[in-house]
């Protein structure tokens, strides 16, 4: 190998390394910081701590409002389960439909679809509420989770169109063929073969489902029904100081575990589904 070679790959991987080290930076100061006393927080600045103790973790677990942060996580998983469980059904319902099912008005429904991808959350915030307020739900889970049994997250469904057109369509006549009719297709066929985008789709909904924080703090008024993400806002007083930075940090890094071990415990067929959908779309 030329020895320019060797020299730019080099530089390659150390910019790679010292870009990486930048970016991961905050999240080790994170988890450091919530093992040092509250006063050495921001007086020892480093990421070797002079004194550890798990202080914050006691009184962060301790929650708001009598509500321990146990409940907190457990509102946040039951949350983020009630929404995969909606996406799957019924993305994968609509990304069937788009891809395999022929009726009037297609093209024009598939584009509308795609239309809302560009539309900022922001512009349906008043109306949503307002439906979600005559209907009763502020104050429950319902406005989070009912929205996804009506399959109106249409990154997924376009997610899923693109796998599943992927799919030989010989297999779906095989099937028919075999006495199978659409309902049989779908579940027979369809769904077994969309595991890898199906996984993708479960992931993304949890991580984006425990990661929201604008919904919860919108429509969960209520500190028994808090999610995680809106717990760790109960550490910021009313003028905006944190009077708990221990407890805050060490908190906000018991959040990201269930991320991480879901995404790697789940990294192989994320993968998959998002290179077969991309390649073959």
């Amino acid at each position: 190998m030329k020895t320019s070679t060797v020299v730019r790959l080099t530089l390659t991987h150390l910019f790679i390394i010292a870009l990486g080290l930048f970016m991961i930076y905050p999240v080790l100061w994170m988890i450091v910081s919530s093992f040092k006393p509250n006063n050495m927080i921001f007086s020892d600045p480093g990421l070797i701590p002079k004194a550890v103790t798990i202080e914050n973790y006691i009184s962060g677990w301790k929650g708001y409002a009598g509500v321990s942060f146990g409940r907190f996580f457990t509102n946040s998983l039951l949350m983020c389960a009630g929404a995969i469980v909606g996406n799957l059904i019924a993305c994968t319902m609509a990304a069937y439909a788009f891809a395999r099912l022929k009726f009037v008005g297609r093209s024009f429904w598939f584009a509308v679809m795609m239309v809302t991808l560009m539309l900022p959350a922001h512009v349906t915030l008043v109306p949503r509420y307002i439906l979600f307020n005559t209907f009763g739900w502020v104050g429950s889970y319902l406005p989070i989770i009912v929205p996804k049994f009506v399959a109106t997250d249409a990154f997924f469904v376009f997610l899923l169109v693109q796998f599943i057109r992927s799919l030989p369509k010989e297999l779906d006549e095989a099937a028919i063929i075999d006495g199978c009719g659409k309902v049989g297709v779908f579940l027979r066929i369809i769904v077994p073969l969309a595991s890898p985008a199906l996984v993708t789709t479960a992931l993304f909904t949890f991580l984006w489902t425990w990661d929201d924080f604008f919904n919860h703090l919108l429509y969960l008024t209520r500190p028994e029904i808090f999610s995680v993400s809106r717990a760790l806002r109960t550490f910021v007083g009313d003028a905006g100081a944190v009077s708990n930075w221990g407890g805050a940090l060490a908190m906000s890094t018991l959040s990201m575990v269930p991320t991480f071990i879901l995404f790697f415990s789940l990294q192989k067929y994320f993968v998959e589904g998002i290179t077969t959908t991309g390649i073959k779309g």
